[in-house]
């Protein structure tokens, strides 16, 4: 009968230190029907690994480097090893912790005290003598043994906080693999970006050359009076104009490579080039449907995912903070006042402790580290709600625009073709003297920006591709 006080004392101080579950986060809108439909080919290009969707081996040779040296990936390792040393914290504090002590101590009681009454009346007893006598003033305490402590998880609540470690790395690998995927596509993408200021450099070089000429013909047909000066210093100023645009284009090219070389992590160095831009291989064309599962092997979505799910179990582990803990603080080793008889067998001593504690008054910090803990909850379930539409968005944009880019690219190769015939033709009549010189250098800046237009259609094409494959969560395998 005497354990029956105690045990409703214990489930009296459990009930008034209950805290309800908080309520769920508003719903988001649901994915599109038509998205969650299943299609043939969509998730092929994400699975696809990065050696076979890009088929340049230049670039693939690029991208192992990076992958190698890259330091937002040696970064990311790290939050990972990070990660994984707090889980081993948590997962220690379910078990018993044991530690050697050793302590040496002395104390003078006060004579109108327990010990000092107590202590002196030891000695004057007929039954102590020799080692027994308690000495003084100064009376040491020696102990050589083990102490231990461990809490008895009651209510589950260092389970949850483990839990939620584990998840964190977990979520952890995912941000590594999201910082894979982004390198990949970083890397892709200032490598057609350089490769598209090679081509406008070598069209800009082939129509200086041609403007040149020109100016030079323009030149002969003033001294022969058949030009005046006003024909002369058009040419030249097309001539000035297209150099400008020449430094330009190769700026472009050396803040590409630099670009490059920062994400191989290294200094500036030269960088290979495979195909040239006309020659690069397009990806096989994609259907427009989409079915959700592609968004499930982005990275970003996964690492929302798991982040949401530590978030709950760091919920749970604040809910039962408010409960009351049990703690066990066992011990065992020699104690005794003098070193002589320390490790004597009858100086063996052992015992343990259990002590249960719950927060009744001034609970401010439990309810602040709750009311975190479900702020951090609702944060995490819109980013994941916020990660699914940012997908979403970029799937259809890049299976819409590598579709819009593959017709505008083909329309401007159309256009160069006829506009470059267009330059000829003007050449002829203006000799034959059916054409003046302004036909002609319309002729040439249309033709030179049909060209370069062209060029960054291509590039555009290619880079959508490249955000493509990242959106459908491919480069991280």
């Amino acid at each position: 009968m005497r354990l029956l006080p105690a045990l409703l004392s214990v489930l009296l101080l459990a009930a008034s230190c209950r805290v309800a579950a908080p309520a769920d986060p508003t719903g988001a809108p649901a994915v599109p029907t038509a998205f969650t439909q299943p299609t043939a080919d969509t998730t092929s290009a994400g699975r696809q690994p990065w050696r076979q969707f890009f088929q340049d081996p230049a670039l693939t040779a690029l991208i192992d480097m990076a992958l190698r040296q890259n330091l937002d990936l040696q970064v990311a390792l790290q939050r990972v090893e990070t990660a994984r040393a707090n889980y081993l914290a948590r997962r220690g504090a379910l078990l018993p912790t044991v530690a050697a002590a050793a302590s040496a101590g002395a104390d003078r009681y006060g004579r109108y005290t327990l010990n000092g009454v107590g202590n002196f009346d030891t000695n004057l007893s007929p039954n102590i003598d020799g080692q027994q006598r308690i000495p003084g003033p100064l009376t040491p305490d020696f102990f050589v043994g083990l102490r231990s402590s461990w809490e008895i998880d009651i209510w589950g609540k260092l389970k949850q906080r483990r839990q939620a470690a584990y998840l964190r790395v977990l979520a952890s690998e995912q941000g590594r693999h999201l910082v894979t995927t982004n390198v990949v596509a970083e890397v892709a993408r200032l490598y057609y970006e350089l490769l598209t200021a090679d081509n406008q450099l070598a069209v800009l070089d082939r129509n200086i050359a041609l403007q040149r000429e020109a100016l030079k013909l323009m030149r002969i047909q003033k001294q022969a009076g058949r030009a005046n000066e006003l024909a002369v210093q058009q040419f030249a100023a097309q001539v000035a104009r297209t150099e400008s645009l020449l430094h330009e284009a190769r700026q472009r090219v050396t803040e590409a490579e630099t670009g490059l070389n920062q994400l191989l992590g290294r200094y500036q160095q030269p960088i290979t080039r495979g195909q040239p831009l006309p020659g690069q291989v397009l990806p096989e064309r994609l259907s427009a449907g989409v079915p959700a599962s592609a968004l499930l092997r982005r990275p970003d979505v996964r690492q929302a995912e798991l982040e949401l799910q530590a978030t709950r179990a760091d919920v749970a582990a604040a809910r039962a903070a408010f409960l009351p803990s049990l703690t066990l603080t066992p011990y065992v080793g020699f104690n005794s006042y003098r070193t002589g008889t320390l490790f004597d067998p009858t100086s063996l001593a052992y015992g343990a402790l259990a002590g249960l504690t719950g927060p009744l008054l001034n609970r401010a910090q439990f309810k602040a580290d709750f009311r975190l803990a479900t702020a951090g909850s609702y944060e995490a379930y819109y980013r994941y709600q916020q990660s699914l539409q940012t997908g979403f968005r970029e799937v259809v944009n890049g299976l819409q625009g590598l579709e819009n880019y593959r017709a505008a690219s083909a329309a401007r190769q159309e256009e160069v073709e006829l506009l470059t015939k267009a330059v000829t033709t003007s050449n002829k009549l203006f000799v034959a003297g059916y054409a003046t010189y302004l036909e002609v250098i319309t002729a040439q800046r249309s033709v030179l920006e049909a060209e370069l237009s062209l060029a960054e259609s291509r590039q555009r094409q290619l880079l959508q591709s490249v955000s493509l494959y990242r959106a459908l969560g491919g480069g991280w395998q």
